[in-house]
């Protein structure tokens, strides 16, 4: 079993997959930084000073609070 996990490995496609993983977690901190830090303040100030740090959804039964 030890040996078919090394083989798996050294194949690339694990770690290539790893490698994405971590690349695309890391872009996702980015937008959504840019968005809650430059743009959402932007629009607020454009629109009248609002600010969304606040803002909440209900769907249904559902409560979701969305967090900057």
């Amino acid at each position: 079993m030890l040996k078919e996990f090394k083989e798996f490995i050294s194949k690339g496609n694990a770690i290539d997959l790893a490698i994405g993983v971590i690349i695309g977690v890391a872009f996702g901190a980015i937008i959504n930084s840019i968005v809650a830090d430059l743009l959402m303040p932007i629009i607020g100030i454009i629109i009248g000073g609002i600010n969304f740090s606040g803002l909440s959804v209900t769907v249904g039964e559902q409560f979701c609070l969305m967090e900057s």
